[in-house]
């Protein structure tokens, strides 16, 4: 009888543990495919837990900048668009290759170095782009103004028929904004030819400000302003054009060393393991590496005082 009353608890136990265990795996697989479909972690955390309880709110007050500012690497990457991380992953790239080939982590190296540089000059190159399209949007708002105004139609009306695009949405509202509410339109204008690109509106607001003021033809004044600033599109085309040729040739010297080691590594010479592994190699890559980038600042500078002169 003692032997049947200690059985029929064990067996009980293991009875109750053979139905608990389903349950909580269930349980569990539950909760894992709630949680992968309730958004986002914190807002998971936010839903499968309660809220705890606050700080005072004195001292949530002052931590609530420091929270706003972030880490350091996240203020960094937040300023960086996705071209420049193709750029930085570009870079990368380029610096993994020639280190998983050689064995060696300076060219990893190299190209973290040459990342910084590089989303720079995309950057110029970026805001180069944006300057010549307002330029261009300068040209076509002299041209749509002069004709609105040999419409028939006041400069307000005729600017707000015209609109301003291509100068920014900050700089249009204010523009349009002065001329809809009866603002100072050359000061506004004045204002916005401070972007880069729209220098031609300060020739807008003078040709707006002596009409106003003395009653002449604003639409001969801003096909004068059209005209000028045209010339200058075309002679920053012709600068261009004849500095293709002088930046073609810098770009193919720059990538004549790369070639080189292909070539190498093509006749079966290895020359990453002779750059990267022996002290000749190390000096006389250090070597070519400051010579290679003498060459590309010489050459930049030379074409930047080209363009000096021609402005």
């Amino acid at each position: 009888m003692t032997v049947l009353a200690g059985a029929v608890p064990a067996a009980a136990a293991g009875a109750t543990t053979g139905t608990a265990l389903p349950a909580l795996a269930g349980l569990c697989a539950g909760v894992a495919g709630w949680l992968a479909v309730a958004g986002p972690p914190r807002r998971r955390v936010r839903l499968l837990l309660p809220p705890a309880p606050g700080p005072a709110p004195g001292r949530a007050a002052r931590r609530r900048p420091l929270r706003a500012a972030g880490p350091p690497l996240r203020r960094l990457t937040r300023r960086w668009s996705v071209p420049d991380s193709v750029v930085a992953a570009g870079c990368l790239l380029l610096g993994g290759v020639p280190a998983l080939a050689g064995r060696s982590p300076l060219p990893l190296l190299t190209g973290l170095l040459v990342t910084v540089p590089a989303v720079r000059v995309r950057r110029r190159r970026a805001a180069r782009r944006r300057a010549e399209r307002r330029a261009e949007a300068v040209i076509a708002l002299c041209g749509a103004l002069a004709g609105e105004v040999l419409a028939g139609r006041p400069p307000e009306r005729a600017l707000l028929a015209a609109g301003v695009p291509g100068l920014g949405e900050e700089a249009a509202a204010g523009i349009l904004a002065a001329a809809r509410y009866g603002g100072n339109v050359p000061e506004a204008l004045r204002a916005a030819a401070g972007l880069p690109g729209a220098d031609g509106l300060r020739g807008v607001a003078a040709c707006w400000q002596v009409a106003v003021d003395s009653g002449a033809s604003l639409a001969a004044g801003l096909e004068r302003v059209a005209e000028a600033l045209r010339a200058e599109r075309d002679q920053r085309e012709d600068l261009r054009t004849q500095l293709a040729g002088p930046r073609a040739t810098v770009l193919v010297l720059a990538l004549l060393p790369a070639a080189g080691l292909l070539l190498g590594a093509g006749m079966g010479v290895a020359p990453l393991q002779v750059l990267l592994h022996t002290p000749e190699g190390l000096a006389a890559l250090v070597a070519g590496g400051l010579l290679e980038w003498a060459g590309l600042a010489w050459s930049a500078a030379i074409v930047r005082r080209a363009e000096g002169a021609a402005r």
